[in-house]
């Protein structure tokens, strides 16, 4: 009990002296250019007052690589954001307590998004070594690596994909981090809840970064991008 009241007073004195931690909505995302954002060159920009990241068949990527917020790390939080999908192959997602390990590449907790019909909302450990840490519809508890102490499954995870909207629609995505507990939702609907009882590869605090996926060309877009930390 002393531990935990002291872990939250730090976190008392660390949002009075960073707006980071407000109480209010931040809104990460300006609509006109990409300030406090940065990605690998020339796959980045703003398309149509969206973030817009795209890869092309003339110049595949050979590995992962994300648009990652310089403006501070994230805790216990919420955030809300838009995305559409506008190639027939794509992979992507919203890393978050994630670890900046260079060169755009990020390695930590992902909420994942896909042009096909099984991974988005799922919780992915990219980078990590663990793999996908709670499928569609599916909570689970997390020990060290790879564990899962426990899982329920409270969906049908192939069903959820109703929930998802298809190529060149615009989906609500909301991620909420709170203690050891994740969700990940989309336009209304529960996908995956992940509790990470890990004493060793559980992370509290981190980075945010959106992903552009090796593999074949694709083209995404983020919008209204919104962070609540979570004091």
């Amino acid at each position: 009990m002393a531990l935990s009241f002291l872990r939250h007073a730090a976190l008392a004195l660390v949002a009075a002296s960073a707006p980071l931690f407000a109480a209010d909505a931040i809104a990460l995302f300006d609509g006109k250019t990409l300030d406090g954002w940065e990605g690998a060159e020339g796959l980045w920009r703003v398309e149509d007052g969206a973030i817009t990241g795209e890869s092309t068949a003339a110049a595949p990527l050979k590995g992962n690589t994300f648009l990652i917020w310089r403006k501070g790390t994230v805790a216990d939080f919420e955030i809300e954001f838009q995305y559409r999908i506008l190639s027939d192959s794509a992979n992507s997602g919203l890393q978050y307590r994630s670890k900046d390990l260079g060169n755009f590449v990020v390695a930590g907790y992902q909420a994942d998004i896909e042009a096909g019909q099984t991974y988005t909302g799922i919780n992915y450990g990219e980078k990590t070594g663990r793999d996908i840490l709670a499928a569609r519809g599916q909570r689970a508890w997390l020990g060290d690596g790879k564990t899962k102490t426990k899982t329920e499954q409270f969906a049908d995870g192939k069903a959820l994909q109703a929930s998802v909207k298809g190529k060149g629609e615009w989906n609500h995505y909301k991620v909420v981090a709170k203690g050891n507990t994740m969700t990940h939702t989309i336009n209304g609907t529960l996908m995956s809840e992940t509790i990470d009882e890990s004493e060793k590869d559980a992370v509290k605090e981190g980075i945010l970064a959106f992903q552009l996926h090796q593999g074949p060309p694709m083209k995404i877009q983020f919008k209204d991008v919104n962070l609540t930390p979570l004091k």
